[in-house]
């Protein structure tokens, strides 16, 4: 199948969020509908491959919302010798179950890598394969128990996270929605970064902090902003909306507005005084490359 092809193409009938106003009965049927394709998704696959049909069945049909499906998932993967799947399962399906964001959040996440990714065939796929996906909705699950104050469930949690995604996000990070973490391997974001909303975020990409300094210390992260793989950002900088940090940059200082920063030390395309302004939103194009004619350092 090319990269690109939708395994299972989405009807004309369901607009992408964006074209849709964000009303809790259309974040609701969203959420229906998104159900609806990754069950049919999960049938498709369980009769093309039956030796996944045991799994599918466990971890998709035989549940009756996402919310159970996700929070089944996620115990079975977080859980430990310890810290069991079942507890986990209670604590999960009780705070999705809870807080409509939170389920708004993941299937915003879940179109995200659908229509960003194209190695992603299918939203079941996402839903179960995906570690970025599963460890961005784990934490949204630690960060709500930060903010209760149940600090040390949080923290424990984050380090299962770590642990098994190998995706390190302090549980008082704000994490926004349509957030897509790309391989996600190697993601560090500190205690006091926020990112905001359809973001997307490259394996090996550190929002960290420049020192023992405490406080509010970390990056701030602006809506529609795309950091490339290995990109590192340093400090309480603020990186504006739809602008785009290129793979292996070192950030130490703001950002601009669609802008585009590249290098280490980052300098932005164009120059300081006059720099290269784009119009589209590349946290959602996912164009990695178009500032290279005209970066005068690139050589080969």
């Amino acid at each position: 199948m090319p990269a690109g092809e939708l395994r299972y193409p989405s009807p004309v009938s369901s607009p992408p969020p964006s074209q849709a106003t964000e009303t809790p009965v259309v974040v609701e049927e969203d959420e229906a509908w998104v159900w609806a394709q990754i069950k049919a998704e999960a049938r498709r696959d369980a009769e093309s491959e039956p030796a996944l049909a045991s799994y599918l069945y466990s971890t998709i049909l035989s549940h009756s919302s996402l919310e159970r499906s996700l929070s089944f998932h996620l115990g079975n993967k977080l859980c430990s010798s310890t810290l069991l799947s079942t507890l986990l399962y209670d604590l999960f399906l009780n705070t999705f179950s809870s807080d409509p964001s939170l389920r708004a959040a993941a299937v915003a996440d879940l179109r995200a890598a659908r229509v960003r990714d194209p190695a992603c065939v299918s939203f079941s796929h996402c839903l179960l394969n995906y570690k970025g996906f599963l460890a961005c909705q784990a934490h949204r699950v630690a960060h709500k128990l930060w903010n209760q104050s149940r600090r040390p469930l949080a923290l424990a949690l984050h380090s299962r996270i770590s642990d098994v995604f190998a995706v390190d996000i302090h549980p008082a990070a704000k994490i926004g929605k349509g957030i897509l973490f790309d391989h996600a391997t190697g993601v560090v974001i500190g205690e006091t970064a926020v990112v905001g909303n359809n973001v997307s975020i490259l394996h090996h990409v550190t929002l960290g902090g420049t020192g023992k300094a405490c406080g509010d210390r970390h990056p701030k992260i602006g809506d529609g902003v795309l950091i490339g793989a290995g990109a590192t950002i340093l400090g309480n900088v603020k990186i504006g909306a739809g602008a785009k940090i290129g793979a292996g940059s070192v950030v130490l200082i703001d950002v601009p507005p669609r802008t585009t920063a590249v290098g280490n030390p980052a300098r932005l395309v164009g120059g300081k005084e006059k720099p290269s302004r784009h119009e589209e939103c590349p946290g959602e194009s996912m164009d990695h490359t178009s500032f290279i004619s005209e970066w005068s350092d690139y050589i080969i």
